[in-house]
């Protein structure tokens, strides 16, 4: 694959052209040259869009299709060309499928499934078989075929032991271990944040101290086992300073925050629609305000739009009967650039990949070509035409958005909105 890109300001702190406007010529997948000017000699083809942006690949550490086996909401082939679109070069897909993602047959159907695409997908096995918390799944045997993490979507695990022995045993391969953040006696029959707001609506709470009860928990086992813990997706002030301590005493902890979780509160829920129906729920402004606090000093290491299709069939029911799940690729970088700059939101969106032994491009020359293209500039309110998801259950509908995303270049391919 050659192109030739023009006019593009390089957003890439590890760039020897970081904030310069060049042109950059890519040619068999690699950046063969950056310059102020390059002549288009060899007529590649040519991407010129307005108040073009580019930086390093963006990531997303928690995102759901559906294939196998839930279709009906998302396929792998179109899940990936969304992705692309929505400037992700990579995606952590998780094995909340029919069936389970939970052997190394499994995770070889998936690469094999995902292959060829501009975005790379990297799979993520079970941590128990079947997803059901009893017993482990076949770890070793997945980690070999190619998973990245282990991490029973969405699902706690209720029996410490269990992850303890699950951090012991992955040290050995240095596999990373996810623990869902909710302690399910706890949060028992809750579909929202439990305060003031599942008050007035009459819903059943879902409180924050089942989610602070289970970090805590999974902090002391990681600190006995001396394993690798990644906790998906927290959602309290609480959760993010025990975090904090935790990496003080130099734990191998990491986590994600999912971006709805940093703009929107339990406010939302007036209209009881089940749009705003997500695990973790949404919070407080006193959490939000926290969580973003956490990006900002570096406790929380990754954002995650945390993106999980679900057809109207399982959303459009009474509230407590509605499947939880925001679909989020497609609104991430202009959810993120109403609270960031353009320069914090890239460097938020290209975090996590070391984590999780993925390698990073930096768009130097000789580089692989792993670009994201963008206009930083453009506000908007977001609609069902700016969804590329079979499903569209995004409960940034109806929201002003910031920024734009062309597409992507990534293993040798073009993935521009258009094109």
């Amino acid at each position: 694959m050659n192109a030739l890109i023009k006019s593009a300001t390089i957003v890439d702190s590890k760039s020897d052209f970081h904030n310069e406007k060049v042109d950059i010529l890519i040619e068999k997948g690699r950046i063969a040259k950056i310059s102020k000017r390059i002549n288009n000699t060899n007529n590649h083809k040519e991407i010129r869009l307005e108040n073009l942006h580019v930086s390093q690949g963006w990531f997303d550490s928690s995102v759901s299709f559906g294939e196998p086996g839930y279709e009906e909401r998302e396929t792998i082939a179109n899940g990936l060309h969304t992705a692309a679109l929505s400037g992700f070069t990579v995606v952590a897909l998780n094995p909340n499928t029919n069936p389970v993602v939970d052997s190394a047959p499994d995770i070889t159907f998936i690469k094999t499934k995902s292959s060829n695409n501009a975005t790379s997908l990297f799979p993520l096995g079970a941590l128990t078989q079947s997803g059901n918390g009893i017993d482990l799944a076949e770890l070793y045997d997945m980690h070999t075929a190619g998973a990245i993490a282990f991490y029973d979507y969405q699902h706690p695990i209720e029996n410490p032991n269990l992850l303890k022995i699950a951090l012991q045993y992955a040290s050995n391969f240095g596999g990373l271990v996810c623990s869902f953040p909710q302690e399910s006696k706890i949060s028992g029959l809750g579909v929202v944040n439990e305060h003031i707001n599942s008050t007035k609506l009459g819903l059943k709470g879902n409180p924050a101290l089942a989610e602070e009860l289970q970090v805590a928990r999974d902090l002391f086992l990681l600190e006995y086992t001396q394993g690798r813990l990644h906790i998906p997706t927290i959602s309290t002030a609480k959760s993010v300073q025990l975090i904090r301590e935790a990496k003080s005493k130099k734990l191998d902890v990491s986590c994600s925050v999912a971006i709805h979780n940093l703009l929107l509160t339990d406010d939302e829920l007036v209209d009881f629609n089940t749009v705003y129906k997500v695990l973790p729920p949404l919070r407080t402004t006193t959490d939000k305000e926290a969580l973003i606090e956490g990006l900002k000093d570096g406790t929380i290491d990754m954002v995650t739009s945390d993106h999980n299709p679900i057809d109207i069939e399982g959303k459009n029911i009474e509230f407590d009967y509605a499947k939880y799940g925001t679909i989020g690729l497609e609104s991430a970088f202009g959810a993120l650039q109403n609270i960031f700059t353009t320069k914090k939101t890239i460097d938020l969106l290209t975090k996590g990949k070391e984590r999780f032994g993925i390698g990073t491009h930096t768009i130097n020359e000789g580089e692989k070509a792993e670009i994201t293209l963008f206009n930083p500039g453009v506000s908007y309110e977001f609609s069902e035409s700016n969804i590329h998801s079979k499903s569209k259950n995004s409960l940034f509908l109806g929201k002003t958005l910031k920024g734009k995303v062309y597409g992507i270049i990534a293993n040798n391919k073009i993935c521009v909105a258009n094109d």
